[in-house]
């Protein structure tokens, strides 16, 4: 992925800019750390909308509308298989994040969108859904349920989930998007608190292999498209010293971004 140089920004109510950060593998808990200094920013208008893009090595986070008991197995069988748990302030219940699934985490000001949560919702099932489409997979919505499914032989699938949290209408969390994940890590779980719901990969659906780099780019143009926003990819390098150099978080920054 190129990355462009960050240039100032001026930032106006009509400035319709996402920076787009690849960050590569992290660790659940820096991720975590590094929206919070990115809504801060946000807050403060020091940076325009982003777009963070990781995979995460094994964890299972717990949203805030979970419970424990949709863990299915033990904290020692957890650290038996390296798999991390955290709780989370996201919505929703349970879920599984690792390697081969594409996390996005947009740190959106919605005062410049639509303060609308079940718009901003739809609108990140919407990004799924075209991405689905653009490797001939008929995803779809489910009434009741978060997320983007499938239609399979054992019923419907779900292929994309969804947890997010606002603070004065600035996003974080976001949408998890299975390409090659190794679905096995989802029997540790209820997932999403459904039990009689399977989950499934843009790989398996497909029966071949798929490029994350190219799945990766089709989220991020209909993330564009979707949210009419001019996206300009940049390094986490460039992204951390915009951090320092914010006012409300420089004695924070940088520590989440390597």
């Amino acid at each position: 992925m190129q990355f462009a140089v960050l240039e100032e920004v001026t930032l106006t109510q009509s400035t319709r800019i996402c920076w787009v950060v690849d960050a590569g593998l992290i660790p659940y808990g820096r991720a975590c750390e590094l929206q919070r200094q990115l809504v801060q920013a946000r807050k403060a208008r020091s940076i325009p909308d982003v777009l963070l893009l990781c995979e995460h090595p094994h964890v299972i986070t717990l949203g805030q509308n979970g419970t424990r008991d949709h863990l299915r197995v033990s904290d020692a069988l957890l650290a038996q298989k390296n798999v991390e748990f955290h709780s989370s302030d996201r919505g929703g219940d349970i879920t599984y994040h690792g390697p081969g699934q594409i996390v996005g985490y947009p740190i959106l000001d919605l005062t410049e969108h639509r303060r609308d949560i079940g718009w901003y919702v739809h609108e990140l099932e919407e990004v799924m859904l075209r991405a689905s489409a653009n490797f001939g997979i008929a995803a779809k919505r489910v009434e009741g349920q978060h997320g983007v499914w499938i239609e399979s032989p054992a019923g419907e699938e779900k292929l994309g989930a969804l947890g997010v949290h606002l603070s004065r209408w600035v996003t974080s969390h976001g949408f998890a998007y299975n390409v090659s994940t190794d679905l096995r890590y989802f029997d540790m779980i209820v997932p999403c608190g459904i039990a009689d719901k399977r989950v499934t990969s843009l790989e398996r659906a497909l029966g071949r292999t798929v490029s994350m780099a190219e799945v990766r780019e089709r989220l991020i143009d209909h993330f564009a498209s979707v949210f009419a926003r001019e996206v300009r990819k940049i390094s986490g390098q460039a992204l951390a010293e915009s951090l320092q150099s914010a006012p409300a978080i420089a004695e924070h920054a940088g520590s989440a971004v390597g």
